[in-house]
């Protein structure tokens, strides 16, 4: 079998029809058939055989059909194949944010580097980690079939401006509201 993007993406297509939305990713279960050299850099471009993904429309299609699983590598998966790629980080980025409504009715929406949308809520839980060693913020949200965006900087500094205090059994606590959920960034004053 081959490891050409194009063919992988026709496989899709063909699978998927236009007009469907999402794959049916949880319905896809191939054998591994191997590694593939694509790679997600920290900032967000795709690489094939260490060259820039050029097609804009394979990486937003590679996108629908890539997912994390429980050994904690990353696939991507059609009706027949399934390839480990490699990912430097998170495989999304989330670089823009928008806001709806104020305090506990507020709505955050964030824009992954791929144009798909997403209401942080339940199905989008926003978490702040941290990078090991370093101790850097690593906010991400949850996408879909073990995925998450990485907020980037900008999106990061418009979050921080609607952060409140809420109070809590061992004082406040610091968040963000976002579709009647408080998601908590850091420990209060």
């Amino acid at each position: 079998m081959s490891q050409d993007p194009n063919r992988i993406a026709d496989q899709v297509t063909g699978a998927q029809g236009p007009g469907k939305g999402l794959p049916p990713l949880d319905q896809w279960h191939p054998e591994l058939s191997g590694d593939i050299d694509i790679r997600i850099a920290r900032d967000g471009v795709w690489f094939y055989q260490g060259e820039p993904l050029g097609r804009e429309a394979i990486v937003r299609l590679f996108s629908t059909i890539l997912r994390r699983e429980a050994d904690g590598e990353y696939y991507l998966v059609t009706p027949v194949e399934k390839w480990r790629i490699q990912v430097e980080d998170a495989p999304l980025l989330a670089h823009s944010l928008e806001v709806e409504r104020e305090g506990e009715r507020q709505c955050l929406y964030l824009t992954t580097n791929t144009g798909e949308r997403l209401a942080v809520g339940d199905r989008h839980p926003l978490v702040l980690g941290q990078y090991p060693g370093t101790g850097e913020p690593r906010p991400v949200v949850a996408v879909r079939h073990g995925l998450e965006a990485r907020l980037v900087t900008a999106a990061y500094y418009d979050l921080a401006g609607h952060v409140v205090e809420k109070s809590g059994d061992n004082g406040g606590v610091l968040g963000v509201w976002s579709n009647g959920i408080f998601f908590e960034i850091a420990a209060g004053a």
